[in-house]
């Protein structure tokens, strides 16, 4: 494994290693306004939400790594302590990219992006009609990080009124995770879409108390079969089965086949009884799965 201490590299080269690595990222495509009424539109993938009660989204315009200079975008906020977080999908990324280019003081990224300004219902800086989500936000603080190369300036942006199209709601009302069909940044010009061939659960463990990896079978821990993934299932169980549950899985059509085709042959039946269990991993049958790697 590779070292490295961040003193010793250039800010260019932090940046590459920082932004490859943590990944992906949402991106905050945020309209603000100066004083004198100048429309701003960039976006920024030091982004994410920090709370629901208050809502609160942190964005980072951060200085330019190039030549230490802040951004049109920062400057706004700290005049009118207003922002507008538009959440960007696959419609609109190229626009969205266009929109990163560093155009004079007063462009209007709107209209060289193509997009369309729509009025928000409590700040100044106008929405973005093509996102499927907007965040209408005050501006609580801005706090900067430094005054180097690549130092972060964070945003508080305190969401008081969401906007959802209502083409990406489900039947009940809420955002359909399909639907939404969002981007999010990488390293350099790499960009990654939630679509869904990618889409995947992962059981919350917050309303049962799961056994535990320490608690499965040294030859399961160390099984040349199952994966991290895999144990981590097995982990997320609220108990393990009773002994008469695990005999009774020997009857099981696929699990006698496995059996009776390794009679004497101990360490061809663990190796197939784990591939068998991942196999039911991989179809959810997680307590399944448990028994067979029980046997």
């Amino acid at each position: 494994m590779v070292s490295l201490k961040t003193e010793d590299l250039t800010p260019v080269e932090l940046q590459n290693y920082l932004q490859y690595a943590i990944a992906p990222r949402p991106i905050c495509f945020a309209s603000t306004i100066d004083a004198e009424g100048n429309i701003n539109l960039s976006p920024f993938s030091f982004f994410n939400m920090f709370s629901t009660n208050p809502p609160i989204c942190i964005f980072s315009p951060s200085r330019r790594v190039r030549d230490n200079t802040t951004k049109h975008s920062l400057e706004n906020v700290l005049q009118v302590k207003e922002c507008v977080i538009n959440i960007v999908n696959y419609d609109m990324v190229q626009q969205m990219s266009l929109a990163s280019t560093e155009y004079a003081k007063g462009v209007n990224e709107f209209e060289k992006a193509g997009f369309t300004m729509l009025k928000s219902d409590l700040v100044r800086p106008p929405r973005v009609a093509e996102a499927p989500v907007q965040f209408e936000c005050v501006v609580n603080e801005v706090i900067s990080l430094g005054d180097h190369h690549g130092a972060g300036n964070l945003v508080l942006a305190e969401i008081k009124v969401i906007h959802i199209n209502e083409a990406i709601l489900d039947e009940n009302g809420r955002i359909d995770q399909h639907k939404i069909d969002l981007v999010a940044r990488l390293g350099g010009d790499w960009y990654c879409r939630v679509t869904n061939d990618n889409l995947f659960k992962v059981a919350k463990p917050l309303a049962k108390l799961g056994i535990g990896v320490d608690r499965l079978p040294h030859s399961v821990r160390f099984s040349k079969v199952l994966s991290g993934n895999d144990l981590g299932m097995l982990g997320n169980v609220e108990h393990l089965p009773s002994d008469e549950e695990i005999d009774l899985i020997s009857t099981h059509t696929e699990v006698k086949e496995v059996l009776d085709a390794t009679i004497g042959d101990t360490t061809n039946r663990e190796r197939e009884l784990h591939e068998l269990a991942k196999k039911f991993l991989h179809n959810g049958a997680v307590e399944l799965a448990l028994k067979v790697v029980l046997l």
